[in-house]
């Protein structure tokens, strides 16, 4: 497990500022991004320090947030000159091992690197992990797979660069969301409430509801397609003292899986402290907290008192739709449920399940 959230050595990048004002302020992500030409996307690179601030920014963060332009555009020439003597601190051969073992977004650098575009590889992993030297990243990325847990060891030893950009864009994505104090009680008051969403047909009507209610507990929700080589269905962590977060991929875009993957990773909050945990869907090997997550997921889903009933199902279409309106929850649930306890085959009654394309699901995520 890896609880990094109390450390202090980061960058303090312009995207920190930007943050602090919008908690200060109270404000939303939209409401600081409509201010902005580019909107969320814009936003999104300020935060994660890929886009510098230039006049035109810089007066536009003016309008949104307060401060002057040139406020901002200091800000960003000072977070430049600490990034380049982060960079110049670093030995020839930390670099070039930096390079190699820490990933960064993008293609990777091929053939022979300059000694200008060795310094550009190490500046864009320092800034993309918010760390201002290797051993700083060392402590508090470089253990991190080793020390979390995976559903699959095998997703484990052959995908951790995959892994560590997925979860990191994971913690860059909550930085957007708003929410109160960690609460893990909060989120266990929400549970029911969070189940019936289940019964929205389209991510449009249920993930904005789920980001509030979730919110409320201090859980931010953010929702990320895994990269090639990233198998993750779903991960929990705590990003700082206050807030958690849960991370979604949408594997497989499809309610089932959605909804039980969502409730595991909420197992983990409500059970496991907040440590951090990589789940996929693949079989591995058994697990006490895994297998307790799986509990509290089904338990959701099929609560005791309804268990006997819900054992009792078969592939008839009209039961399994009256149980899930019972339940509160959407029919392909129940199904998935049947699925995995091998009630029916897995290829019965798929037809009651949600599919959504990824159009549908990057439209909620702006």
């Amino acid at each position: 497990m890896m609880n990094d959230a109390n450390a202090t050595d980061w960058f303090s990048k312009p995207g920190d500022s930007i943050r602090v004002v919008m908690q200060r302020r109270m404000m939303s992500a939209d409401q600081v991004a409509t201010r902005l030409d580019g909107g969320f996307q814009t936003l999104r690179s300020l935060l994660d320090g890929s886009m510098p601030i230039d006049t035109e920014i810089a007066r536009s963060l003016t309008e949104a947030l307060g401060a002057s332009p040139s406020f901002w555009l200091k800000r960003q020439e000072n977070f430049e000159r600490a990034v380049e003597r982060a960079v110049a601190s670093i030995s020839r051969d930390e670099i070039d091992e930096f390079i190699r073992s820490v990933p960064a977004p993008g293609a990777k650098p091929r053939g022979k690197l300059t000694d200008a575009r060795r310094s550009e590889e190490v500046r864009k992993r320092l800034v993309y992990f918010s760390v201002p030297s290797t051993k700083s990243w060392q402590e508090h990325y470089g253990r991190l797979v080793g020390r979390t847990d995976f559903r699959s060891t095998n997703a484990y030893a052959t995908k951790e660069e995959a892994v560590l950009l997925w979860l990191r864009r994971g913690e860059l994505e909550s930085d957007l969301v708003k929410t109160r104090e960690w609460n893990p009680g909060n989120l266990q008051d929400r549970v029911e409430t969070i189940k019936q969403l289940s019964l929205l047909k389209l991510p449009e009507q249920f993930l904005p509801k789920l980001r509030v209610l979730l919110g409320e507990a201090g859980v931010a929700l953010a929702v990320v397609k895994a990269p090639s080589g990233c198998r993750a269905s779903g991960a929990t962590r705590l990003v700082t003292p206050d807030k958690a977060m849960i991370l979604m991929s949408f594997r497989h875009r499809s309610d089932d899986q959605f909804w039980f993957t969502l409730f595991h990773e909420i197992g983990h909050l409500v059970l496991h402290h907040a440590q951090t945990f990589v789940d996929t869907d693949e079989d591995g090997p058994s697990d006490e907290r895994e297998d307790e997550a799986n509990s509290y997921a089904r338990s959701c889903i099929v609560p005791d008192e309804r268990r006997e009933e819900f054992e009792n199902l078969t592939e008839d279409r009209e039961r399994v739709l009256r149980f899930s309106v019972k339940a509160k929850i959407a029919a392909g649930l129940t199904v998935g449920q049947m699925q995995k306890r091998d009630m029916i085959g897995q290829d019965k009654l798929n037809y009651l399940k949600r599919r959504w394309s990824w159009e549908q699901i990057n439209a909620v995520e702006a």
